[in-house]
């Protein structure tokens, strides 16, 4: 059934999203604060910055106001960065008036509060402004959707009719859509995978080869499923799309803005160069902090992201970095600790 969908965030991935919406058959907005982006938009179908090889359907109209954007929408979804959240979603409190469906496909932790994306909305957009909340996720790369690359990901929701709406919204001969309802763990899985992605980047920038990629990545997993079970996931989540498959295309993509940031890190180049350079934002490197310090708070061990917040925090030497952690203590790998 065509729909009205409103997708809020031109970056990379809210654009081939909205892309897969429009061939879908449904109506769609796609709202941004960039005036000038909007209008490239709407002149000449492109967005070169993010996706230089689209050409966008001239049925997606770009919008500048958000009232505007989300009038009479069916659904709206959020595709901004981790820290425009919550002001996103109070503007969107004081102007949706028909009860949409609130997706979002934003993958981070709140800075501070160290809150999901999803506790963030429930937060600033009460429920009865809304139909359901569903969380978007899993192994994509906006640039192989783009061109019908076959990609598989999850919808997440504690509401089954609400994950179905999304289900029959965006899946075709190229997307598929598997639904879930551990918001937890598929939200967890989504933020933390991008800070494994900076030490997978890291390890190859270093000169390592596969052996160390397949050791980074399998206790990197080990580490995301114990600060997600500590948050209240559900731990088979975490072998799932959202999980290792997930971490699977974000370590070992070029694809990976994550990825390119860590290659960089490992090669010698200064972070404040890399995020001043790379044009879009890198959510590993907050999401870095935030997890962090909330792993001192819970109590859970995790050396890998330790390791990479001094190296980007605290401006630890990196190749020692990589040493000190080959010589923790010895541990009982099925005890993933």
């Amino acid at each position: 059934m065509k729909q009205k969908i409103t997708v809020l965030g031109p970056g990379s991935w809210g654009t081939t999203l909205a892309q897969v919406l429009s061939e879908n058959g449904h109506d769609v907005n796609l709202w941004g604060d960039n005036p000038a982006q909007i209008d490239e938009i709407n002149t000449y179908h492109t967005n070169r910055h993010y996706l230089p090889d689209l050409k966008i359907p001239e049925n997606i109209k770009g919008q500048k106001d958000l009232e505007t954007a989300v009038k009479d929408a069916d659904a709206i979804l959020l595709v901004v960065p981790t820290k425009a959240v919550r002001s996103v979603t109070k503007q969107l409190a004081s102007i949706v008036k028909n009860k949409p469906y609130i997706i979002h496909a934003s993958k981070g932790l709140e800075q501070g509060s160290y809150k999901r994306i999803s506790e963030v909305i429930n937060e600033e957009l009460p429920a009865e402004k809304r139909k359901g909340l569903v969380v978007l996720s899993g192994p994509s790369h906006a640039e192989e959707v783009a061109v019908h690359d076959i990609t598989t990901i999850t919808a997440a929701s504690p509401d089954s009719e609400a994950a179905k709406y999304v289900q029959q919204a965006f899946m075709n001969k190229y997307l598929r859509i598997y639904t879930n309802n551990d918001v937890v763990g598929v939200e967890t899985g989504a933020a933390l995978k991008n800070i494994i992605a900076i030490g997978s980047g890291a390890i190859a920038g270093l000169g390592f080869g596969d052996n160390a990629k397949a050791a980074i990545m399998t206790r990197g997993l080990a580490e995301i499923s114990r600060l997600g079970v500590a948050m209240g996931a559900q731990p088979l989540t975490f072998s799932g799309l959202s999980g290792v498959g997930d971490l699977i295309v974000t370590c070992t993509s070029v694809h990976s803005r994550n990825w390119r940031a860590g290659n960089m890190l490992g090669k010698g180049q200064k972070l404040q160069d890399i995020v001043d350079n790379m044009g879009m934002v890198i959510e590993g490197v907050s999401t870095t902090k935030a997890a962090t310090e909330l792993a001192e708070h819970l109590g859970v061990e995790m050396p890998i992201t330790e390791t990479i917040y001094q190296v980007l925090y605290e401006d630890k030497d990196i190749d020692q970095a990589a040493k000190d952690i080959m010589m923790r203590d010895g541990k009982v790998e099925n005890e993933f600790s």
